[in-house]
C-alpha cells in the first residue's frame, strides 16, 4: 500500500467535510485533521483574521501536516477553499508539497441544504464558533456570494493545481456522509 497521502476534502462552509471525513476515517486508514482543529484554540487568544490568527493558524496547519508525512500517515486535510483566492492557492500549494500522494475531493450541496446542516448537533458540539447560529448563517451566505468554493463556478485560479492532482466531486445532497464516505474510499482505492 502506498503511504503518505493527503487527501483534501473542500468546499464551502456547512457542506459535509468534516462528518464526511470523519466517517472515512472510521472506515480506512486515514485520520482526520479538520480546520476548525486549528481555528478554534486560536479564536479566544486572538479573534478571527487577525494578523497572529492567519500567521498560527498557517504555521499549525503545515506542522501538523509535515508530522504526518514525516510518519506515514494517511491525513484527511478538509477546509473551506476560495478557487479565486492567490492566497489560499499559495496556502494549499504549500501544503500538497509536503505530501507524496495528493487527492481531491469537493464537497458540494446547494445553500438552503447548507444553512439547515449548519444547525446540527455535531457542526455545533465540535466547532465553537458556528454556535451563534446569526453570526453563522451569514458567514455560510457572505464566503458564497465573495469567493468561488466550487470548480463548478468556472475559472479560478486554483484550476491547474487541480488539474495535476486527481480531483472527485461529490453532491451531498439526499446522500448520506456514510453513502459519501463510501464512495470516496472506494475512489481512493483505484487510485492506489
Amino acid at each position: 500500500m502506498l503511504r503518505r497521502m493527503l487527501l483534501v476534502i473542500f468546499g464551502p462552509p456547512a457542506v459535509g467535510k468534516m462528518t464526511i471525513g470523519r466517517a472515512v476515517a472510521e472506515n480506512s486508514s486515514f485520520r482526520l485533521f479538520h480546520n476548525h482543529m486549528t481555528i478554534e484554540p486560536l479564536l479566544e487568544t486572538f479573534g478571527y483574521g487577525t494578523p497572529a490568527f492567519n500567521t498560527l493558524n498557517r504555521e499549525f496547519r503545515r506542522r501538523v501536516l509535515e508530522e504526518a508525512a514525516g510518519h506515514d500517515v494517511d491525513l484527511i486535510f478538509s477546509l473551506v477553499w476560495a478557487l479565486d483566492s492567490q492566497d489560499d492557492l499559495v496556502e494549499i500549494t504549500d501544503y500538497v508539497g509536503i505530501f507524496d500522494r495528493v487527492a481531491f475531493v469537493e464537497l458540494r450541496a446547494d445553500l438552503d441544504t447548507r444553512l439547515a446542516r449548519n444547525r446540527t448537533e455535531e457542526r455545533l458540539l465540535h466547532k465553537a464558533s458556528k454556535r451563534d447560529l446569526e453570526w453563522s448563517d451569514e458567514n455560510v451566505r457572505q464566503m458564497g456570494a465573495q469567493w468561488e468554493l466550487t470548480s463548478a463556478e468556472g475559472y479560478h485560479l486554483a484550476g491547474e493545481l487541480l488539474a495535476q492532482h486527481p480531483h472527485l466531486v461529490l453532491d451531498t445532497v439526499g446522500v448520506t456522509p456514510a453513502e459519501s464516505a463510501a464512495s470516496i474510499i472506494d475512489w481512493v482505492d483505484t487510485l492506489r
